[in-house]
């Protein structure tokens, strides 16, 4: 059953959410596929893909960077669907830079509806990449009240008809679902690509801070810092075959942006390169906790430094795909955790409203007004955050929201040390950045627009533990 944490107050929006969270089943076990009456049903995997890029001229970044000038290569949706325990399971991950609020909402309802299943078992996922579309709709609302604002954020129609080839891509998928029996989980060290985005003076305050790029010498001599080196893959079989294998690692997936030019990026590309070998197996992308964590030590900005990174990206995919050991697949759990976040306390109606107002800001300003004014009013209703783990075996699949610290990752990871966990961030991005509650005193960008209040560390760490009390 999903569970409902935050705020003591209750409401009457929060008493009509935890009805009719309650009324769905969010966490269903599978007795083995291989045991049992002969009118168990088996189980069963589609995969899934479809086209997502946007077109010339669509914002980028939330409109914060040049509008597209070109493509690239493709930014794509690809997932998969779980059948067979209980009501289907959806993973997706998408080649953008954010799902904010009820876009994100919309996506889980429309693929939901597409596989027949609830939306509490749909998770979808962003890359991240920043040369791609960054999507509030409540935002772009907003900023449509201004003439000069008209399609500041997400053009409605392109979202509405990417959202509709993705669903349609699923729905045809399922009637070429094949069996899986097998499961397995790998790793490998990526080397020489993340890096950590914060350094602290002796004062504990932010002194140093290394972006997604840098051509500073000292950012290169700097350590990596805190990171989690090692990419994760989680992969299903039908039998000796593999049919998908889902891919984790966090950093920023970007080498450079604000060129106009769509792509993937090294992330992507490095995906993209492994589907090409290896065409049988559906190879989906999620980009992990990766608030703070960059390839600014390694990367110059160049292309390059992207073919650069992406080679280091497949070698470290095809070096954990070689880990994988199949075993016959013996549980699988799906459960959710919902979690009712509090809006940072500098945030309020009047001064939001007066900076998207405002002609002399900037357009990134008068955009970032009207994504924190949206996440205060969801918060205002008790929108809540919603948290989910597939169990298959000794795997867990962890499934977060928005720029999460790299932090929780390994906490993550620290609260069940017999469990593979493999961490999907970059879910509901409505939060904007997730620091840790000790990040919040040391400043720095990502806590100048991390929308939550620090409450939201213990929130989220006491919710993870809850997904992963697993045996």
């Amino acid at each position: 059953m999903t569970r409902v944490h935050g705020a003591s107050r209750t409401s009457l929006r929060r008493r009509e959410f935890m009805q009719r969270a309650s009324a769905c089943a969010a966490a269903t076990l599978l007795a083995s596929p291989h045991v049992g009456s002969a009118a168990e049903v088996p189980l069963r995997l589609a995969t899934f893909r479809a086209d997502i890029s946007p077109p010339l001229g669509h914002p980028l970044c939330g409109g914060w960077i040049p509008p597209v000038a070109a493509q690239d290569d493709p930014l794509e949706a690809i997932g998969l669907v779980l059948c067979g325990s209980g009501e289907p399971i959806v993973l997706c991950s998408l080649d953008w830079t954010g799902l904010l609020n009820e876009a994100h909402a919309a996506w889980r309802q429309r693929l939901a509806e597409a596989a027949g299943t609830t939306p509490a078992r749909v998770a979808v996922h962003c890359v991240h990449q920043h040369n791609a579309p960054f999507v509030c709709l409540a935002s772009q609302r907003l900023c449509a009240a201004y003439p000069e604002l008209q399609a500041a954020v997400v053009d409605p129609a392109f979202f509405s008809a990417a959202l509709d080839r993705v669903a349609a891509s699923l729905q045809d998928s399922l009637s070429h679902a094949r069996p899986i029996t097998h499961v397995a989980s790998g790793q490998a060290r990526v080397e020489c690509v993340a890096s950590n985005r914060r350094f602290l003076g002796p004062d504990g305050k932010i002194s140093d801070w290394r972006g997604s790029s840098s051509q500073n010498p000292i950012h290169k001599e700097l350590p990596e810092g805190l990171i989690d080196p090692q990419l994760k893959t989680v992969a299903f079989y039908d039998g000796a075959t593999r049919l998908a294998a889902c891919h984790y690692y966090a950093t920023h997936p970007m080498s450079y942006y604000g060129d106009g030019r769509v792509s993937s990026d090294f992330t992507g590309l490095a995906r993209k390169q492994l589907q090409a070998s290896d065409g049988d197996c559906t190879h989906v992308y999620f980009t992990g906790c990766a608030g703070n964590v960059a390839a600014g030590k390694y990367n110059d900005g160049t292309p390059a430094a992207r073919r650069e990174l992406a080679a280091r990206m497949h070698d470290a995919m095809v070096r954990s795909l070689g880990d994988l050991r199949p075993a016959p697949i013996r549980s699988l759990s799906w459960q959710t955790e919902d979690v009712l976040p509090i809006a940072r306390a500098d945030f309020a109606e009047e001064p939001l409203q007066h900076t998207l107002a405002n002609t002399t800001e900037n357009l990134a300003h008068r955009v970032r007004a009207a994504m924190m004014l949206s996440w205060l009013r969801r918060c205002v209703q008790q929108v809540p955050l919603t948290l989910a783990a597939l169990h298959v075996n000794d795997a867990t699949l962890l499934h977060l929201p928005s720029e999460m610290f790299v932090e929780y990752q390994l906490r993550a990871q620290d609260m069940a040390p017999r469990r593979r966990v493999a961490t999907a961030a970059y879910g509901d991005g409505g939060p904007w950045y997730v620091p840790t509650r000790e990040a919040y005193a040391q400043g720095g960008y990502e806590v100048s627009v991390a929308f939550c209040a620090p409450e939201i560390d213990h929130l989220l760490t006491q919710a993870m533990g809850r997904l992963l009390a697993v045996e």
